[in-house]
């Protein structure tokens, strides 16, 4: 499969998940980039934030049509997360790589254990 297909299919997959799910961007991107692609993990961090953007206003703009959005609630989560996330990128790439996959993959089996007991 060429680089392309499989940036264009690692999109197609990552978009559906977020639309379907609220979530997936990070979680689907970051592996497919570094194990699939051969890019380095700090660059496929930075590229999956980056990707995130356009997936979630396109969503965004979807649930607000359909009136499944609570604003309040997205504003007050906003600021926190736009601080952290300020936070978080300054250290990105003060982080080594073996560090920054154990904090990932800590995250993601804490999520996973959380949505399976749920």
């Amino acid at each position: 499969m060429t680089d392309k297909l499989k940036l264009l299919s690692i999109g197609f997959i990552t978009g559906m998940v977020n639309g379907l799910l609220g979530a997936g961007g990070g979680i689907l991107i970051v592996p497919a980039l570094v194990f699939l692609l051969g890019i380095e993990d700090h660059k496929a961090h930075a590229t999956a934030i980056s990707i995130i953007l356009p997936i979630t206003l396109v969503s965004s703009l979807v649930y607000l049509q359909n009136k499944i959005i609570d604003i309040p609630l997205t504003i007050n989560i906003a600021i926190g997360s736009t601080t952290g996330g300020i936070i978080g990128a300054y250290f990105l790439n003060k982080l080594s790589i073996p560090l920054l996959r154990k904090i990932f993959g800590i995250i993601m089996l804490i999520a996973s254990v959380r949505m399976w007991i749920s």
